[in-house]
């Protein structure tokens, strides 16, 4: 019979090399499908997202917009004159232009700028990214624009896939060290991980192909976080009660099965109440908030199927072994010292429960004000944690030219007004010039440059101008438009997807914990975590990292992973405090008890999650060093403060009435010759 049991062990392990072999075709595919332009990200329905679409249909495609910036401090000399048209000359005669670019020099002149615009890069990335180092060898100066920007973060992204993957596992391996005190047993669960990533990065492949979702370096960077972090969550969760039950039972593959049927609903909850939350975000209009939800979604699947099936299948293969030198013999104790500092803590909410409740709330609320300081949104320049060269142009051209709009606005009208079009563009406040582009199928480019600096508070409004005047059917668009849409369309989803997510999560909490008292508070929690990491972030952003704004699309994403994320740990909890309600133990009684078997877990889980998501603070995006920090800050509160005291003071507080209607909130009446269940302990508050 135990052969037979240790023959599923390996049946499984087969079918995973299976699965693999078969994963392996798609998954190294997904780098080819991974797409960073402006448009990738843009809202769906912006206009500057119909600008770039059409643009793309004009003669020659999209076009590439740079700008060479020529600059001397002491001011330029003739031969500096000499030099920059030669090379620029020399552009022209080696790339297709669109128009001759001619020079603009400043007041003080130090700085001479050529606009260089061509079609032949189309909307090839690729393409595009060979032009523009082409041309940085050509010419001596600085080269910057839209088209060097769009290069520099292509660059940056297609860096992240190796150093994100090496640090992460790096920190992963560390954090299991440490935890099993095991030279072997780290090893398992971070090969499952590594496993579980590659999956999903071949469903993610096979979903991009089929419903054409959304695939950028964030989304599949963010990818790797959840399934590391997660994934690892789950292990701990399942390793842990393996090891009980192996000092229980004395084969390993009844103590799997009896820790499986222990853990396995909590763990499959929790992983689809966050898949789902996830997933909330399909209903926003960005299409990279859009496409990060079913990546999202689907590393964490991938984490749950490969932690169930193969985590199991080989734990149970290596036998007892796999835990040396601190084997669980059967029928051994397990030593409480990890518990000890959770049963202190459990013990401070239980004596004063309304007193930590309060001054817990009071704490996460002062730490929410800090979100009134975050700074504004962040400018395309401002993205990079470093300074690309053309960063480094366009903070030239500011310098140089204070007054003066140095990268086009696009308009896209139907050719039959595009004089009308034309005549208004030029007779709107803040524009200084406006020019004819090219036309086909219809319409026809119009190129606007602003009488102010990109992305100034000028240059929005006269942005927000044109597209009064201009009305429907006249698209505007161009990097700074773009920037403006993002932020304009992060408000407006955040107003659809977060009460879509606390919808969804309470409905799916309500179900799983028969309660409605108990779901509220679990949300209430975790929106206060929300708020409270939002609050450290605009402490220490501009003062601590540098930090020149906030990505727009922050607060709603880091809502959506915090709260399904912090539900995740809550469940785990109030799982095991339901399980001892079910026992007969007074709520009191049971919060307590549930905080001293699950804490040591839970706050390993959260600190590996933490440390995943800290990865990204080292990413050079700032929007991704924003995510990773404040999702990491928000991991830790929920889970040394909101879960441990909070949550727990709570549960305390409101005793049966925190399962409320459920039957758990009616007190069981007394049967003829049993004692009536035990009360909790007075508390003081």
């Amino acid at each position: 019979m135990e052969g037979r049991k240790r023959t599923v062990g390996w049946g499984v392990l087969a079918l995973w090399v299976i699965v693999i072999a078969l994963a392996a075709p798609l998954a190294g595919k997904l780098g080819d499908v991974q797409r960073d332009r402006a448009v990738d990200y843009l809202p769906a329905s912006a206009d500057s997202t119909q600008v770039a679409k059409i643009t793309e249909q004009l003669p020659g495609g999209d076009s590439t917009d740079l700008v060479l910036v020529y600059h001397r401090e002491g001011g330029l000399t003739p031969a500096d004159r000499a030099t920059a048209a030669r090379e620029v000359e020399r552009v022209a005669a080696e790339h297709p232009l669109t128009s001759t670019p001619r020079p603009v020099a400043s007041e003080d002149g130090t700085t001479l700028l050529y606009a260089v615009t061509s079609t032949e890069p189309g909307s090839d990335e690729k393409a595009r990214d060979a032009f523009v180092n082409d041309i940085r060898e050509t010419v001596s100066g600085e080269v910057g624009g839209p088209g060097a920007l769009a290069t520099d973060a292509s660059e940056v992204y297609e860096s992240l896939d190796g150093p994100l993957l090496y640090t992460t596992v790096a920190v992963v391996a560390v954090l299991l060290i440490v935890i099993y005190r095991s030279p072997f047993l780290w090893l398992v669960p971070l090969v499952v991980a590594g496993v579980a990533d590659y999956l999903s990065m071949a469903v993610t492949y096979a979903l991009h192909q089929g419903f054409d979702i959304s695939v950028s370096g964030q989304s599949t960077g963010v990818m790797t976080i959840l399934v590391f972090g997660a994934g690892t969550d789950y292990a701990l969760l399942l390793v842990s009660r393996y090891r009980e039950e192996l000092r229980r039972v004395p084969r390993p593959y009844d103590a799997m099965t009896a820790a499986l049927r222990g853990c396995g609903p909590a763990v499959l909850a929790s992983s689809g109440t966050v898949a789902l939350g996830m997933l909330c975000l399909l209903a926003a209009d960005m299409n990279s908030s859009r496409g990060m939800g079913p990546t999202a979604a689907v590393g964490v699947l991938c984490a749950l199927l490969a932690m169930m099936t193969l985590l199991p299948a080989l734990l149970v293969v290596l036998g007892r072994r796999v835990f040396w030198p601190l084997i669980p013999a059967y029928g051994s104790e397990q030593k409480a010292t990890r518990r000890s500092l959770f049963a202190a803590m459990g013990s401070s909410a239980g004596r004063r429960p309304l007193a930590v409740l309060l001054a817990g709330a009071a704490a996460l609320a002062a730490l929410a004000l800090g979100a009134l300081n975050l700074p504004g949104a962040l400018k395309q320049e401002d993205s990079f944690t470093s300074t690309p060269e053309a960063v480094a142009a366009m903070k030239t051209l500011a310098a140089a030219y204070p007054e003066m709009g140095t990268q086009p606005i696009t308009l896209v009208a139907p050719t039959a007004g595009s004089s009308g079009a034309l005549e208004t563009a030029r007779a709107t406040e803040g524009v200084a010039k406006a020019e004819r582009g090219r036309s086909g199928g219809g319409w026809t480019e119009i190129s606007v440059i602003a009488a102010h600096p990109p992305q100034s508070a000028e240059e929005t409004a006269t942005i927000k101008g044109l597209r009064s005047a201009l009305g429907d059917g006249v698209y505007v668009g161009g990097p700074s438009a773009e920037q403006l849409d993002m932020t304009e369309t992060n408000a407006r989803d955040r107003n659809i997807v977060v009460p879509l997510v606390l919808v969804v999560v309470t409905i799916v909490l309500i179900a799983l914990l028969r309660s409605l008292v108990a779901p509220l508070i679990l949300v209430a929690a975790v929106v206060a975590v929300w708020g409270a990491a939002l609050g450290i972030g605009g402490l220490v952003f501009e003062s601590l990292f540098g930090f020149e704004g906030t990505d727009p699309g922050l607060a709603l994403l880091s809502f959506v992973f915090l709260v399904a994320l912090g539900v995740d740990y809550g469940i785990f909890l109030m799982h095991r405090m339901r399980e001892e309600c079910l026992n007969g133990t007074e709520p009191g009684a049971a919060a307590l008890t549930a905080l001293r078997t699950t804490g040591g877990v839970i706050a390993s889980a959260g600190l590996v999650l933490a440390a995943t998501f800290a990865v990204l603070v080292n990413m050079p995006m700032a929007q991704l060093a924003e995510l990773g920090f404040v999702i990491a800050v928000g991991v830790l509160l929920d889970t040394f403060l909101v879960r441990t005291y909070l949550v727990t003071s709570a549960s305390v507080l409101l005793g049966r009435r925190v399962w409320w209607p459920g039957p758990l909130a009616r007190k069981p009446a007394a049967t003829p010759g049993s004692e009536p269940a035990r009360e909790s302990t007075p508390v003081r508050v």
